[in-house]
């Protein structure tokens, strides 16, 4: 039960920072004028990828079927690592590295993702080296 809660407490709160960061604590560059930039794009993917690692996360506090909830973290470290190749192989940002996104928003959703990682690995160990009923 502590587990289910801490680990699914914690894939929930990453998954809300990928997702809402962007757009409220770490901004991306503002929109000029009729230019979007590419940070933008990175922002709104960062949204659903976001949000579907908080549903995995409240999802994660739910179940308490080991297997399951060894599937659902499966689903969190894939999700984290898309969540961190979109500002830095799939989509991008701007190209001056003086730019806020290559400042803040990309360090700050890299240095997320490889928590929301790391949370997830030692996860995956502690459900795959527990015993369950069959």
């Amino acid at each position: 039960m502590k587990n289910r809660i801490i680990s699914g407490g914690g894939v929930l709160v990453f998954g809300l920072l990928i997702a809402l960061g962007p757009q409220f604590l770490f901004k991306v560059c503002p929109v000029m004028g009729d230019m979007i930039m590419k940070c933008r794009w990175s922002a709104q993917a960062e949204i659903g990828i976001g949000a579907l690692i908080a549903v995995l996360g409240i999802a994660l506090g739910f179940f308490a079927d080991p297997k399951i909830r060894l599937g659902l973290t499966i689903g969190v470290l894939l999700s984290g690592v898309l969540a961190l190749l979109i500002p830095h192989a799939l989509i991008g940002g701007c190209a001056m590295h003086t730019m806020p996104c290559r400042k803040i928003t990309f360090p700050s959703i890299t240095i997320i993702a490889i928590l929301l990682l790391i949370s997830g690995a030692f996860n995956l160990v502690y459900l795959a080296g527990k015993k369950t009923k069959a």
